[in-house]
């Protein structure tokens, strides 16, 4: 059982440290956060209590206006004046305060107190309009009007319960917010009874309804006063103050107004009796004097309506005063705990940081020689290294400058000593690199002048075939002769191969062009079964003379492989095309069993870029001399599968750097080619008029069953050559003088020129 790895075993320098330090992070991130959610949720709960305060504010607004309207409407419904403008403008204001209640409800926090608040204060809106509809009528009496209003505005005034947010004296404002709130309640409630008692016509009511509101009338007084020694208990010094001010303020306003009614009395000419201070008339009016004697002493519905109105103001002054004064203080509660949580959070959230560009930091200045130095290694084995290989590989040598550049890290710490190493690393595998090329070379040499020396034994015993061939006359010897001259030809092959591996160029070169299909004739006489060979539609076109040698060759070898690799009884068909850029592809087609795709594939791949010379090479070495030999002329090679059931089509094409043109074509091949063109579908047309952007997707289109030449005639297939006997002269021979072979006749017509 292999050991288990430890869990940071491929873990960066910088990452451990990071990891090192990011445990007092969490330890502080931890802390921070818990302070910051406290901060939050005071913030959450303050928001919350601004939410309950605008919500109580909203609720007190409506419950005011609510028994207001009570109170105004009256005088005009005991008329019968129920479209009277006072009680519409009153009716209006309620339905607004209750918009605005709703609008606060919607706001406010959804808790289990406040929301069966809420639900109360739905209940007794569901009441209002048949309280509307049947008030001071005979379906509701008097008490029963004035009391059901009770309905919407006691829950309204319980709302302000839920203050308590904050400060105790925050939570102070819920009771005696309340207290003031009830005591306004008794007040309005007293107002309403007893306006309704100054105008009701008493001779109508039935037995007993006067007493009951003069009992009602009295337990409201009573009540008023309990609310107000409430409102004393909760409420501060301050508040008392306040209220005691506003009471103040209100006789002071009723005075005034009494002085002024009597003025304008006094004006019109008419009598006018001072009415009494509002406990008086209380006093009076509970004891259920008739009105006349009570208008006697100046208790007449208009001054006793103002004179308690002036209270219910008061009332109401102290109510807003308090309602006012618990929103601000929750606002300002709220921008406290706003603040609080953004100091918390930008604090927590600043350590946080710091410490890790602090942990960053110093990560980063202990690993930055690290990062150096494995770049610079990475450089070296992807890069530096392997160019120099190549370069020793491809050059002498000698000429090739192998000092090595030392990693650029100057320190003497343990990242420096690794460095030094590695430098020395480097320079012992330069060296050996630079040891195996000289032995490459070495070897690449052996082979080179073993190569020659045969190829010189070779041209000597290709020289004494000739000659033997010259002089028999006996046809079955002289086929002997012939196969005998295609294996010593053959062998002087392998030897140039050597030379092509060793990376030898040919020693003999041609100096002037020669045409296309010569040196197709030469390569053809290079390869033992030379009679399987066929020729078609070979345009007239002349090769670099640099460039032949080597294009015999290469097209030597191909024509092997394909002979080699096919059945004895077939042939192998090789065309050409002429491409609107100059360039001539050369098609060298087979029938033999054909490759797999994935063969194909590397088969190509390693005639793109031929490989290094080793062993491998050395069995495949056709492969290997073919794609040395096509990238010294730029020359493209591509085996693909045949457009037939089996067999393999070779492409050569053949850049205009070595070939042109050598004047118009001849017949056959113009016919040859007219054909084509004549049966080719619009795709392989446009190819030939136009030239393709890849050359060698004219191939695919042939193989696609595209189009396809016509046969060719006896005129356009020319004879096929006999074999090459020995290198090429200094001169290349006129098209007459190149070898033919003619077995039938046992003779040959000419001579290598």
């Amino acid at each position: 059982m292999s050991k288990l790895r430890p869990l940071t075993g491929n873990w960066r320098v910088a990452r451990r440290l990071q990891a090192i330090l990011l445990i007092p992070v969490l330890v502080a991130l931890a802390l921070g956060g818990i302070r910051v959610k406290n901060s939050i949720d005071t913030l959450q709960d303050a928001n919350d209590a601004v939410a309950v305060a605008e919500l109580v504010q909203a609720a007190n607004a409506y419950a005011s206006d609510a028994i207001n309207e009570r109170d105004v409407s009256v005088i005009p419904l005991l008329e019968g004046k129920r479209n009277a403008p006072a009680v519409l403008a009153a009716r209006k204001v309620t339905d607004a305060d209750a918009k605005a209640f709703d609008a606060a409800v919607a706001r406010a926090p959804k808790t289990a107190g406040l929301l069966r608040r809420i639900e109360l204060v739905r209940a007794g809106e569901k009441q209002l309009p048949t309280v509307r509809a049947a008030a001071f009528t005979s379906k509701m009496s008097g008490v029963q009007t004035e009391e059901s209003y009770h309905a919407v505005q006691h829950p309204l005034m319980e709302i302000s319960n839920e203050l308590g947010f904050g400060s105790n004296n925050q939570a102070s404002f819920g009771r005696t917010l309340y207290a003031i709130s009830l005591t306004q309640a008794a007040e309005s409630l007293v107002r309403s009874i007893g306006t309704h008692l100054l105008v009701e016509d008493r001779d109508a009511l039935g037995e007993g309804e006067l007493q009951n509101q003069l009992g009602s009338f009295s337990s409201y007084v009573y009540l008023e006063q309990v609310g107000l020694q409430e409102y004393a208990g909760a409420g501060t010094a301050g508040d008392m103050t306040r209220l005691q001010t506003a009471l103040a303020a209100a006789q002071k306003k009723g005075a005034a107004q009494t002085a002024k009614a009597a003025e304008e009395a006094k004006a019109a000419g008419q009598a006018f009796v001072t009415p009494p201070k509002l406990t008086k008339m209380l006093s009076e009016i509970a004891t259920g004097k008739p009105t006349e004697e009570l208008a006697a002493e100046g208790i007449t519905p208009e001054s006793f309506f103002a004179a308690s109105a002036l209270s219910f103001d008061a009332y109401r002054s102290i109510e807003v005063n308090l309602t006012d004064t618990a929103l601000a203080n929750a606002r300002s509660i709220a921008s406290d705990a706003r603040r609080d949580a953004i100091i918390n959070g930008t604090l927590a959230l600043s350590a946080v940081l710091v410490a890790f560009l602090l942990a960053a930091w110093v990560a980063r200045s202990m690993s930055r020689g690290m990062r150096r130095l494995s770049a610079s290694a990475i450089e070296i084995a992807e890069q530096r290294l392997p160019a120099v290989i190549t370069q020793l590989s491809q050059a002498v040598p000698g000429q090739v400058d192998t000092k090595v550049s030392p990693i650029p890290i100057t320190s003497t710490d343990e990242i420096g000593e690794v460095a030094r190493a590695f430098d020395h690393v480097h320079r012992e595998a330069v060296r050996l690199a630079a040891e195996q090329a000289l032995l490459r070379g070495n070897v690449n040499t052996i082979f080179t002048n073993l190569s020659r020396r045969n190829q010189s034994l070779i041209e000597r015993q290709l020289a004494l075939i000739t000659d033997l061939e010259d002089r028999e006359a006996d046809p079955e010897q002289l086929a002997n002769l012939f196969k005998l001259d295609h294996l010593a030809t053959r062998v002087r092959r392998n030897g140039e191969n050597l030379l092509v591996l060793g990376g030898e160029r040919p020693t003999q070169q041609w100096d002037r062009p020669l045409p296309l299909v010569d040196v197709i004739r030469a390569a053809a006489s290079e390869v033992e079964q030379y009679e399987r060979i066929e020729l078609a539609g070979i345009p007239e076109a002349e090769i670099h003379g640099r460039a032949v040698t080597d294009l015999v060759h290469l097209l030597a070898e191909l024509l092997e492989n394909a002979t080699a690799f096919s059945s004895p009884r077939s042939t192998v068909r090789v065309t050409a095309t002429r491409l609107p850029d100059t360039r001539i592809m050369i098609e060298i087609h087979d029938q033999g069993i054909g490759l797999m795709p994935e063969d194909f594939a590397l088969i190509n791949h390693k005639l793109a870029n031929p490989p290094t010379a080793d062993a491998d090479v050395y069995q495949h070495m056709g492969l290997f001399v073919v794609g040395r030999l096509a990238d010294r002329h730029g020359i493209r090679v591509q085996l693909r599968p045949s457009s037939a059931e089996s067999g393999t089509t070779s492409l050569v094409m053949l850049p205009g750097t070595i070939t042109w043109r050598s004047g118009a074509e001849s017949d056959s091949d113009t016919l040859a080619l007219a054909a084509l063109k004549a049966r080719a579908t619009p795709g392989l047309a446009a190819l030939l008029a136009n030239g393709p952007a890849d050359p060698f997707s004219l191939h695919e289109a042939w193989d696609d069953g595209i189009g396809r030449p016509a046969a060719p005639t006896a005129a356009a297939v020319p004879d096929m050559p006999a074999p090459s006997g020995r290198s090429a002269p200094s001169g290349p021979p006129a098209p007459s003088e190149l070898p033919r072979r003619t077995p039938k006749r046992g003779r040959r017509p000419g001579k290598d020129g």
